[in-house]
């Protein structure tokens, strides 16, 4: 817990995987002054071990409930680390997908905001319909071809990624919200700087959440 003014901004993208969240963390670290660290999905899963992948990353469903048990211990260790960071006076930008359908729930979004407490932390919710969502996946993404799940011969919806559209945005607390398909990545971070020139919000969503039973 810090109240240090010295400490680094934190700033949280959650939403769908194809949203837009790691385009939008790239042009924060663009865009803004000072060091901005990453400390997203994509950066965490990269230093896990296969075995335990998508760790972090894994989607709504309870699909794979032999990987439930680390998890916690996963976003536990990641948002540490992000604490670290900001009082290093390092600012953060993190890019997650939150969600608490597993088989059970985990109360994994309380714990990591309460991990933050007493940290400048915007939590932006990072929005974009299903069927812009569903066009980006057919975007082949070098690296990245097998990580996302597309449409089949019939164009329907995969259940996945309706159940990441649905889960992703519970409880729905956020200290600003951005829609993907109508703003450039540019220009979400351009609202994200005005909201933090305006100042985060009293309470903030990350102190509305770590507040929940």
């Amino acid at each position: 817990m810090t109240n240090d003014s010295s400490a680094g901004q934190i700033i949280i993208l959650n939403g769908a995987p194809r949203s837009g969240k790691s385009s939008i963390a790239k042009a924060i670290q663009e865009q803004f002054e000072g060091p901005w660290m990453n400390l997203g999905v994509d950066t965490y899963n990269g230093m896990t071990p296969e075995r335990y992948l998508p760790g972090i990353g894994l989607r709504p469903g309870g699909e794979r409930p032999d990987l439930e048990e680390i998890v916690p211990f996963l976003y536990a260790a990641l948002y540490e680390s992000i604490a670290i960071h900001a009082g290093l006076g390092l600012n953060v930008v993190a890019d997650l997908g939150h969600h608490d359908a597993y088989s059970q729930p985990l109360g994994i979004l309380v714990d990591c905001a309460r991990r933050l407490e007493g940290f400048p932390v915007l939590f932006v919710g990072v929005k974009c319909p299903i069927e812009v969502i569903m066009q980006r996946r057919e975007i082949v993404v070098p690296g990245r071809e097998a990580l996302y799940v597309k449409a089949d011969g019939n164009g329907a919806i995969p259940a996945p990624v309706q159940l990441w559209q649905e889960k992703a945005h519970i409880p729905g607390i956020y200290d600003l919200e951005v829609d993907t398909s109508v703003l450039t990545p540019a220009e979400c971070a351009e609202a994200i700087r005005h909201q933090l020139d305006l100042g985060i919000p009293v309470p903030s969503a990350f102190e509305r959440i770590a507040e929940a039973r």
